[in-house]
């Protein structure tokens, strides 16, 4: 049976251990210096972590939960300021609004890509090949693997899955099948 608050007291117990034995093998000095620095941002890491791992918050409130986390800390530290927090918000800001031009770029890509007809020769060429839906599955999984490399998975979805999608009823593909090896394979 188990059980989320127990596996969370062998954690914490283990951590005290692992600390006590950490005093007395490194000395007082050491031990003060990664309380200090390198064990509360391990521990905000493992916080969101391991909220998301024992289901008791999904990603999105993980995030929340890490971002308390920081604000806890850098007041803890001494180094919030208005001015700091101001300039997060907006690189935040700046980053979401990069990642959603490139869901609008990729996505004017695929649909002039689709009515221009670039389809058909990709079509032609698997029809040329005649693989076994076995091989057409690793064929897909390798160029998105390799396509993982120099592009991020919003490029790769937007831009490349429906290029894909159209041959999978050729094949007798279960469409949610080749979903949910795509986002392994990103993953």
């Amino acid at each position: 049976d188990y059980n989320v608050p127990d596996a969370l007291g062998y954690i914490v117990a283990a951590g005290g251990v692992a600390g006590l034995a950490m005093l007395f093998l490194l000395g007082k000095k050491v031990f003060v210096a990664l309380a200090s620095s390198f064990f509360p941002l391990t521990l905000l890491i493992m916080s969101v972590l391991g909220a998301i791992f024992f289901g008791i918050a999904t990603p999105t409130e993980a995030a929340a939960i890490g971002t308390l986390g920081a604000l806890i800390l850098a007041a803890a530290y001494r180094s919030l300021s208005f001015q700091k927090l101001k300039e997060s918000v907006f690189l935040t800001g700046r980053t979401s609004a990069m990642v959603c031009w490139l869901f609008v770029g990729s996505f004017i890509f695929s649909s002039i890509f689709a009515y221009l007809g670039g389809h058909e020769p990709i079509r032609t060429l698997v029809a040329w090949m005649n693989p076994s839906p076995t091989v057409f599955l690793i064929l897909t999984q390798v160029i998105i693997f390799v396509l993982g490399w120099p592009l991020e998975w919003t490029e790769i979805i937007v831009i490349f899955v429906p290029i894909f999608l159209p041959l999978l009823q050729q094949f007798n593909i279960d469409p949610v099948f080749f979903g949910i090896l795509i986002a392994l394979n990103i993953q």
